[in-house]
């Protein structure tokens, strides 16, 4: 391996981490709030409203529906909107974002839908406003679930955004890309794809960790 391959090398992981990281705090910042939308504007929700619940809903599923590849070439026009380029590392952070707000979203409905009714229940009973039920009573109970739910996600961005490197994007897919299938050097796609297995599994054992600590807490 020569210093200047080494070099990008760094690159590479640097950009993946800023690529995925970026991305992850925009869905956690987007994704977990449109979940919160969804759940209490369903029937029998604490803030019940049908038509915006069908919309939300169905936005959600044509974005989730979208393979990436397809929703990345979509979004080159409003990344060039946003960012003003259409290759590197902040282009790609826009289809990273957009890509994984709805299935964040999803994923922390289904975990806020099981949150314990009689608990909802008791503090509406007890004249609890209905902005302290979602802040004391359904986030709290979900956290743990939500918190699984988002190392998901950022698992499956990782994913996304080595496939993003074959646009031009950066990172470790990029790298793949050209240096072991444009030049057929099997050593930097090994190296790139153990580089995704480590990465990838901290990920999931930081994200376990996380998950059971809150769930001792509860």
């Amino acid at each position: 391996m020569s210093d200047l391959w080494l070099s990008e090398l760094v690159g590479a992981i640097r950009d993946t981490v800023v690529m995925v990281g970026v991305s992850a705090l925009i869905a956690a910042l987007v994704g977990v709030p449109l979940a919160l939308v969804l759940v209490t504007t369903t029937r029998g929700g604490i803030f019940e409203k049908r038509a915006v619940n069908s919309t939300l809903g169905a936005l959600v599923n044509a974005f989730r529906s979208t393979p990436f590849i397809i929703l990345l070439v979509a979004l080159l026009p409003l990344t060039r909107l946003l960012i003003g380029t259409t290759i590197g590392v902040w282009a790609a952070v826009v289809p990273l974002s957009i890509a994984a707000i709805p299935f964040l979203a999803r994923v922390a409905e289904v975990n806020l839908r099981e949150v314990d009714r009689g608990l909802i229940e008791a503090a509406q009973a007890m004249g609890a406003l209905r902005r302290h039920i979602i802040w004391h009573v359904l986030l709290p109970e979900a956290l743990p679930g939500i918190v699984g739910g988002f190392t998901i996600t950022v698992v499956a961005m990782i994913g996304s955004s080595a496939m993003a490197g074959a646009v031009g994007a950066g990172g470790l897919g990029d790298l793949a890309i050209r240096y072991g299938y444009q030049r057929f050097d099997t050593t930097v796609m090994v190296t790139v794809i153990v580089l995704l297995i480590a990465i990838v599994t901290t990920v999931q054992q930081v994200g376990d960790r996380f998950v059971r600590r809150l769930a001792q807490r509860a």
